[in-house]
């Protein structure tokens, strides 16, 4: 509504404009307008609605391409268009896009139509366009409006008789309708509703599949529609199916294939139409393991192997199978037969056998005729029925036939038939036996199998073991070393094949010390020694050696002589022995009535023979008899002569042999075995009372000890540096923990300086200042639980009650000088040691004093010194002239020695001083004028203030001060 209220002011607003155009061009018109024109609804295109000319100017001018043209509608529309004609005639046509409607679209239409010339002249004027209403045929809506419908009914009880369809119909010029159907006979009617009903139920198998009805419908003055309807009618699953195959029984082979079509199972269904493939599906029910089928075309196959050898077609080799056949997969019509399948057995097993290798052992001994094995009682076949499941046994062969063989023939019994005794030349010793037999159907295709039999010979042990001699006898000397081959005994054994023969001693060889002295290697029969051999102790051994091939024996007497040998050494009854001789015994004398008395075990004691190996210095001393007898005497055979110094020993200690060689020649002796036997003789010379000893004899023992490292003792030094290393440790952790305490509890003593007070000061060199690590450990771990006024500024600070560390409270910085200092008094209980005493001169106390710090507490209470008693350290160092300086140590601390009359001379002489005396102070010395500047700065406290004490020390001042200021005070 808003477009057309819009189109309608363009329209004036352009005809005005066009209107003074005119007005004030040169002559154009139209003719044949403004006029109405009449056209009819649903014309089509090109129809003619009216023809009007144009009348141009006197001057030679034409018509401006393009013109007339409809500049615009009302309503707006596309409905009409402007065609020319003969000259300056033109024609006002419909378009047919959109096709006029009388129903639904306007009935008349303004159309402007516009002209203009080349010389500018142009022309406005309307043509009325009138819609002329005709009567129209009914129109078919919905589905039936441009194409044909299809209707689908069920047959039977599913589709009763009623209304199937519901035509959608209409008349433009909204007048009644009626409807009819044709052709009549059909079982369907139409009421003048528009509803399409059936009047009975349909049965697909006997009526109609398809019905095809024309449907008309008529307006009042009988124009009409018609559309086609398609009734098909939908067959239902309503008929049981039914089998047409007829055999029941079949028959196959066991081992057939999967795949092999067993039977043809067909059915009839008669729902189904005539030429339509069959929708009948077929299963067997319950499934079977061996066959399936086809489910469209109802072919039974064989699904797995089938075994008629096996369980459960072994002893039932029917089988029992259901066909169900049914019209629809999701569930219909079904309809079941039964079928009988019969697995025929087949030879297709070869016969078996538990073992297809056999291994017997039979002895040599064994007798002709002996039946050893039974092949049937280890084969069988599983093949169900005869003749398929008999064999036989044939074809015994191999190495051993001739000694073996079937009996009765195809039985399966092996019998012995030949000898197997290996002593038994023919025979060739032959311990094993192979042979090869053959088991075998008796049915086609002949199946078969190889056994095979090994039959080892076992042989028999017929003879005893015998010994090549009926004794043996050995001859061994006592000194043979243990380990050595003595002899040898043999033995042989007639049994074949030869087991071997072991030789073992079962008696004698044995003594009270060793029970085996003698041992015989098993397996060849050499006699070795195990143990040494004496001729004294025993002279010969019987033994009784046995040789056993493993069930049999035998023995042998074995006699072993002992031949005796030299190889006992003379043993004599003073093995060592101390004698004392006076120096003046005559020559020939028996000392001390000393004698040796020797034995040996294998010689004679007239072997014996003595002699002096070594000690006999100048020979003073030999053995009578000196050879042939087992008993001699020690005999002084030359003086002793100490005066005239051929004698200087009076300890001798003699060395004797005593060797059993004295019956043997001198050429013997270089080949024969020699014992020798030691005998060792301290002999002490006493010298006569008067006789002048130059030296003083004395018997000196010597022990040796020597250390020797094992092994097996090796945790000792590992112990032994592991300890040292630990108790190293401790001495240097105890050494450090020592040092700490004297460095700590015992500092070192200042030296005093004795120098005179008032000479005049060296100059010194500045040092930096110390800061103590434990005051600023209290700075910063102070916890301040309180807070006061200080009564000399007014200003609140905050303090610690336990250290009496304090700070400003607006500031948090700590107190200056002014007001006790909780840092430096902190320092003090913590880490001061006093070393120095003097006594104040404002209250005649004692106190003690640090020479380093600084620091002073009362003598008496222990108690820090308080700010209202005068400091006379502080007082030294600030009124002192300038020669002052000297009685002081490098920190600028009073001594110890310093601390007497003259401290309080001092002291007194400062209290009672004058401004001119600072003055003169303060000219004479510029260090004491800066520490006095300083101690006004910090804290308002210099020299002319007594009821104040000054800073005690200048090494407090790096923790009050800026250290500009510190260089200025030092």
């Amino acid at each position: 509504m808003d477009g057309r209220i819009l189109g309608k002011r363009q329209n004036i607003f352009l005809l005005l404009v066009l209107l003074g155009r005119i007005s004030g061009g040169k002559t154009l018109s139209l003719n044949g307008l403004p006029a109405t024109g009449n056209v009819t609804e649903n014309s089509s295109a090109y129809v003619l609605v009216h023809t009007f000319s144009v009348t141009l100017s006197p001057s030679p001018s034409e018509v401006a391409s393009g013109y007339p043209l409809i500049i615009n509608s009302n309503p707006l529309t596309k409905a009409f268009r402007i065609d020319p004609g003969a000259t300056h005639t033109y024609q006002v046509v419909t378009t047919g896009d959109p096709v006029l409607d009388y129903e639904t679209m306007p009935n008349s239409f303004d159309l402007q139509i516009y002209v203009s010339d080349t010389a500018g002249a142009s022309d406005l004027q309307i043509l009325t366009v009138q819609i002329t209403d005709v009567n129209e045929p009914p129109v078919f809506r919905g589905n039936l409006a441009n194409q044909t419908v299809m209707i689908y009914i069920l047959e039977g009880n599913r589709t009763p008789p009623g209304v199937i369809y519901q035509i959608d119909a209409s008349d433009p010029e909204q007048s009644q309708l009626t409807y009819s159907c044709t052709p009549v006979s059909q079982p369907f009617m139409v009421s003048q509703t528009g509803t399409i009903s059936s009047t009975k139920e349909f049965d697909f198998e006997r009526d109609p599949h398809l019905y095809l009805l024309n449907i008309t419908v008529t307006d009042r003055l009988g124009l009409s529609t018609t559309r086609a309807v398609i009734v098909n009618i939908i067959n239902t699953n309503d008929e049981t199916p039914y089998f047409t195959t007829k055999e029941r029984v079949y028959r196959i082979p066991e081992e057939n294939s999967p795949g092999t079509v067993v039977a043809n199972i067909t059915a009839k269904d008669p729902d189904d139409d005539e030429g339509i493939i069959s929708r009948l599906v077929y299963s067997i029910s319950p499934p079977n393991m061996h066959f399936a089928i086809n489910p469209f075309t109802g072919v039974i196959y064989v699904a797995m192997r089938i075994d008629r050898d096996a369980a459960p077609l072994r002893l039932h080799p029917n089988i029992l199978l259901v066909i169900r056949v049914e019209d629809s997969p999701s569930g219909g019509q079904t309809n079941e037969t039964e079928i009988t399948v019969i697995i025929e057995d087949l030879n297709d097993n070869p016969p078996e056998c538990s073992l297809y290798n056999f291994r017997l052992e039979v002895s040599e001994t064994a007798t002709t005729g002996t039946l050893f094995l039974d092949l049937r009682d280890h084969c069988q076949d599983i093949d169900v029925e005869p003749p398929n499941n008999e064999f036989n046994f044939t074809g015994l062969s191999g190495l051993g036939s001739n000694k073996f063989t079937l009996n009765p023939s195809g039985s399966g019994k092996i019998v012995l038939i030949g000898g197997l005794d290996f002593e038994n030349p023919d025979n060739l010793a032959v311990e094993e036996y192979t042979l090869t037999a053959v088991v075998q159907d008796i049915a086609q295709p002949y199946y078969t199998n190889n056994i095979y039999i090994y039959i080892k010979i076992i042989p028999v042990n017929e003879f005893f073991p015998g010994f090549n001699n009926p004794s043996y006898v050995f001859n061994v000397s006592e000194i043979t070393r243990a380990g050595s081959s003595i002899g040898k005994v043999s033995a042989t054994d007639k049994d074949l094949p030869f087991t071997g023969i072991t030789y073992s001693i079962v008696a004698g060889g044995g003594t009270l010390s060793y029970t085996n002295i003698f041992w015989i290697d098993p397996n060849e029969g050499n006699l070795e020694i195990i143990a040494t051999l004496d001729y004294e102790t025993t002279q010969k051994y019987i033994l009784t050696v046995q040789a056993s091939d493993a069930e049999k024996l035998a023995t042998v007497s074995v006699t072993i002589n002992v031949l005796e040998v030299n190889d006992e050494k003379p043993v004599c009854s003073a093995n060592t022995y101390s004698l004392a001789i006076p120096v003046d015994l005559a020559v020939g004398t028996n000392i001390e009535s000393f004698r040796i008395e020797c034995v040996d075990r294998d010689s004679s004691p007239r072997s014996f023979r003595y002699f002096i190996n070594s000690g006999n210095v100048n020979n003073h001393f030999t053995f009578s008899p000196s050879a042939g007898s087992n008993i001699s005497q020690l005999i002084l055979a030359s003086r002793f002569d100490y005066d005239s110094g051929l004698d200087r020993i009076w300890d001798y200690r003699l060395r004797v042999y005593i060797t059993d060689d004295n019956l043997l020649s001198s050429s013997n002796r270089a080949t024969a075995l020699i014992e020798t036997g030691t005998v060792t003789l301290s002999i002490k010379v006493i010298p006569n009372p008067t006789t002048t000893i130059t030296t003083t004899p004395a018997i000196t023992l010597l022990i040796r000890t020597e250390n020797i490292y094992s092994e097996s003792a090796w945790y000792v030094p590992f112990l032994i540096s592991v300890g040292s290393m630990l108790l190293l440790g401790l001495l240097g952790y105890l050494s450090f923990l020592l040092a700490k305490y004297i460095r700590t509890y015992c500092p070192p003593k200042p030296k005093a300086n004795k120098r005179a007070l008032k000479t005049t000061p060296e100059k010194k060199k500045v040092k930096k200042e110390e800061v103590w690590v434990s005051t600023e450990m209290t700075r910063i771990n102070t916890v301040f639980d309180g807070e006061a006024t200080d009564p000399v500024t007014g200003k609140m600070y905050e303090y610690n009650s336990k250290s009496g560390a304090r700070r400003w409270k607006d500031t948090k910085e700590p107190v200056q000088p002014g007001i006790k200092d909780p840092v430096a008094q902190e320092m003090t209980k913590i880490n001061t040691v006093f070393n120095g005493e003097a006594r104040d001169p404002v209250t005649g106390k004692m106190y003690e004093y640090n020479s380093k710090s600084g620091a002073r507490r009362w003598k008496d209470t222990k108690e820090p010194v308080q700010p209202g008693i005068k400091d006379p350290v502080a007082q030294v160092i600030s009124s002192a002239p300038a020669n002052s300086s000297e009685g002081k140590d490098r920190m600028g601390t009073p001594s110890k020695q310093e601390a007497g009359p003259n401290g309080r001379e001092l002291a007194a002489k400062n209290n009672m001083a004058t401004k001119p005396s600072e003055g003169k102070a303060e000219t004479s010395s510029q260090d004491s004028l800066k520490l006095q500047k300083l101690k006004d700065g910090a804290g308002g406290r210099g020299s002319s203030s007594p009821g104040r004490s000054p800073v005690p020390s200048p090494k407090i001042y790096p923790l009050l001060q800026p250290k500009p200021a510190l260089k200025n005070a030092v």
